[in-house]
């Protein structure tokens, strides 16, 4: 079957096997090599302090120059065959338990070869036994690092749990931080009786002086600004649910995969799709 891929960003390492380094032959140029053992031990120190690779991810990846992906990732360390598969397969469900990756999990076996596919609504990624990660979209950059930190031994992949799949539609709440809008709601509240007891004092009292009001009117403003605030958190949190749900809906619905994924193999184990 033909590979189908995207052109990766600038920044992006590989869009290549592990142990390939960006010179594309497996060995690092001699422009860009160390002088000696002791300046690739301390670029790999620097690099290690620099990045936080139990937290990686594309914006990290897009940072890094050729010289220090190759001192990161020494290509004769890298894990690949069906131990990177089952060491990507579990990375992938515990970001998908976590929201950090969105999208059906397949792992699927073409060509008498086992391949792991995640899918979207709006891109894919396949994950070879060689490290090559190939596809298009959102999901591609997001699992390229993934399978990066999967093929490293000296990365600890975590258990995934038994319930790693997408949530179901329903189950997705209205919106989020409802503490804290509370809290601004709260104070929202003292900024207007404040304002409101300053204009009252004022006009009560007959001071002589236009501090007070002048206040009062800045706390009703700041109250009011502050509730708008809320409003709009609340609207926007109840967007982005709803549209989240509406790409769970659309891919749980789905008989079949997007005609813009290239794979025809069957499944191998059984997706969330169909739970």
């Amino acid at each position: 079957m033909e590979d189908t891929s995207t052109e990766p960003d600038p920044g992006s390492r590989p869009d290549r096997a592990p142990g390939e380094s960006a010179g594309g032959d497996g060995s690092r140029g001699a422009d860009d090599a160390p002088d000696d053992a002791d300046d690739l031990a301390a670029l790999r120190e620097r690099v290690d302090e620099e990045y936080d690779f139990d937290d990686f991810g594309p914006s990290d990846m897009a940072q890094m120059s050729a010289e220090e992906w190759d001192a990161a990732f020494d290509p004769e360390s890298w894990i690949t065959g069906d131990r990177l598969l089952a060491r990507a397969e579990a990375e992938l469900k515990s970001r998908i338990a976590r929201r950090e990756v969105f999208g059906v999990l397949e792992r699927v076996r073409e060509d008498g070869e086992d391949r792991i596919l995640v899918y979207s609504d709006e891109g894919y990624a396949i994950v070879r036994p060689t490290g090559e990660v190939t596809g298009q979209g959102t999901v591609l950059r997001d699992i390229e690092p993934i399978v990066a930190l999967a093929a490293m031994e000296s990365y600890d992949v975590p258990e995934p749990p038994d319930d790693w799949s997408l949530p179901h539609p329903d189950s997705v709440p209205e919106g989020s931080g409802e503490f804290g809008n509370l809290m601004i709601q709260v104070i929202a509240v003292v900024q207007v009786l404040a304002g409101a007891a300053l204009l009252v004092a004022s006009f009560v009292a007959d001071l002589n002086t236009i501090v007070a009001p002048a206040m009062g009117i800045v706390f009703l403003l700041i109250g009011l600004l502050l509730f708008l605030m809320v409003a709009n958190a609340r609207l926007s949190d109840r967007f982005r649910s709803e549209e989240y749900r509406e790409r769970l809906r659309a891919l749980r619905q789905a008989k079949e995969r997007p005609d813009f994924v290239p794979v025809e193999g069957g499944v191998v184990n059984e997706s969330e799709r169909d739970e």
